[in-house]
């Protein structure tokens, strides 16, 4: 098997005795709500996208709105309220676990990861089944460096943007909330794209939960390791053996 790759599909260093099989697509075609997300985004941030493909360029409307987003994003762009809720929600619909990274970072740069985490853990709790499973697919980014200085909240005040109002506590405690809805996810639902999504990210040691949820982890490692899914039952061996 191939050597171990990042979700931009760079090999992660040297192969390791244990590899994981790539996070398979989403089980049902959620390619129809996604365009409508893209689109909205479109509207909202005002962003110019080509009307036909450039020679050697993105060939799909998809692809020249995603272009126009990372143009707009180095050019620097103050973002509204209604933009924040624009780039969460494509970015739980996006299907594509690499790319899904284009929305996520201009609201994590612009409104903090504080306010982008709680968002996808909304998401996680009280969205559909698709969206629990894309939440848990956009939070892989949330714990990126802030690297957009130019992408900013219109609405913050005396020039700071909210995500300079992070508070190391408060996005700990976001993390904590998480990281047990995601263990609860994993184990109460069924749906295959919820348990496949949450499973890479969902810490397996005992030690890592207070008490209560300990008889949790024992259930999330059995069911992964009995589930008929090929993908699930081999990365549950990669985590527990980390």
């Amino acid at each position: 098997m191939a050597a171990d790759k990042d979700r931009d599909g760079n090999e992660s260093g040297a192969a390791t005795a244990r590899s994981f099989m790539a996070l398979p697509g989403r089980a049902e075609d959620r390619r129809e709500p996604f365009l409508g997300c893209v689109a909205e985004v479109v509207r909202i941030l005002g962003l110019t996208v080509a009307p036909e493909p450039q020679p050697g360029g993105p060939p799909t409307w998809e692809h020249r709105a995603r272009a126009a987003l990372r143009e707009a994003c180095r050019r620097g762009m103050d973002l509204s309220g209604a933009a924040f809720d624009a780039l969460v929600r494509a970015a739980v619909h996006d299907p594509d676990p690499s790319f899904n990274r284009q929305f996520v970072e201009p609201a994590l740069n612009a409104f903090g990861r504080r306010r982008v985490q709680a968002a996808l853990l909304g998401y996680l709790r009280t969205g559909t089944d698709p969206e629990r499973a894309g939440a848990a697919r956009a939070w892989y980014w949330s714990a990126l460096p802030l690297r957009m200085p130019l992408v900013r909240a219109a609405e913050a005040g005396d020039g700071d943007s909210d995500r300079d109002s992070d508070d190391d506590s408060d996005v700990a405690t976001v993390v904590t909330e998480w990281n047990e809805a995601a263990l609860r996810a994993f184990v109460n639902n069924e749906h295959l794209d919820v348990r496949r999504c949450v499973l890479p990210g969902l810490a397996l040691r005992r030690s890592a939960y207070p008490p209560a949820l300990r008889d949790l982890v024992d259930a999330a490692v059995a069911i992964a390791r009995s589930h008929p899914d090929e993908y699930i039952r081999h990365r549950v061996e990669h985590q527990i053996g980390d």
